[in-house]
């Protein structure tokens, strides 16, 4: 706001001069830039922990995602009020870049800043992936194990534990924009089957409680845009990671459909998950926990 007070408005003047354009390159910015705001739907994971969630749950949203937004455009506003199109694209972290033209000696709060985000970020979907593995295995779609908490701190530690796994093994390839495309590939591909389930249940079942509302027109917008991000990738920009993708979430159903479906339980299963409870000191849940 100071920079921009002072005059320093000439690098908002075509600011997307050059600028790729398209169906397919537009997808792919989305990705990136969605991912900053990925976690909008944390809180949608663990209403069970929340007090009054009917009451709650909406009012965080309305008031979390507009302020977050706000924020997030004021901070790419002052990116350009301070730094040219140059200093952006020759920047490894332009946050740092930024905070060494602006604040001088005290650019060491943007690191702590940034050290911060992290941790809360991570704390959020710690949080929030471990309760969705947690209750998936409660519902029987993953091994039992995972269903269970400790005896002593009733936290669901086997499903933090592979939540954990999972993550350490999704930063192996160590190409961040890679993972970014693949995982917001998946996750809203993943959102749009959600979406259309919604309007499903909708319209054949139209009388059920919903404790939730929202207006009709959100859910179609949220479905066209996660429609729009899947396709568009894959036309306009294919690559074979995508296929990967697909194959490796269809191959769930090899022990869907044996270990879920008709629930087959070898004795080996049965056997492992009681070494496992005596290892991590856990044991079964009641649903209501």
């Amino acid at each position: 706001m100071v920079l921009l007070a002072k005059g320093n408005t000439q690098v908002l003047q075509n600011s997307f001069e050059n600028t790729v354009t398209g169906f397919g390159p537009i997808g792919l910015a989305f990705y990136q830039g969605l991912w900053s705001y990925d976690g909008w739907n944390n809180l949608n994971s663990v209403t069970e922990e929340l007090k009054n969630p009917q009451v709650n749950l909406p009012r965080a949203v309305m008031i979390a995602i507009p302020l977050v937004t706000f924020i997030y455009i004021l901070v790419n506003v002052s990116y350009f009020a301070a730094l040219n199109p140059t200093e952006l694209l020759s920047s490894d972290a332009v946050a740092v870049s930024w905070g060494v033209k602006v604040l001088g000696t005290w650019t060491w709060l943007i690191s702590l800043g940034v050290a911060f985000s992290t941790c809360g970020s991570a704390n959020g979907v710690f949080f929030s992936g471990g309760r969705v593995c947690y209750v998936a295995a409660r519902e029987g779609h993953l091994p039992d194990i995972l269903s269970m908490v400790h005896v002593n701190r009733l936290t669901p530690s086997p499903a933090l534990i592979f939540t954990s796994f999972i993550s350490l093994i999704m930063i192996i390839p160590s190409d961040f924009s890679s993972i970014i495309n693949f995982f917001s590939f998946t996750v809203w591909l993943y959102y749009g089957v959600n979406i259309a389930g919604f309007l499903y249940v909708k319209i054949k079942k139209p009388d059920i409680p919903r404790p939730y509302k929202v207006p009709i027109i959100i859910p179609i917008i949220v479905l066209i845009a996660s429609v729009y991000l899947v396709v568009a990738p894959i036309i306009f920009s294919p690559q074979l990671g995508y296929l990967y993708v697909i194959l490796f979430i269809l191959s769930g159903t090899i022990l869907y459909i044996p270990v879920v479906h008709y629930k087959w339980s070898p004795k080996v299963f049965r056997s492992l998950t009681l070494h496992l409870q005596l290892l991590l000191e856990v044991a079964p849940a009641d649903k209501e926990q």
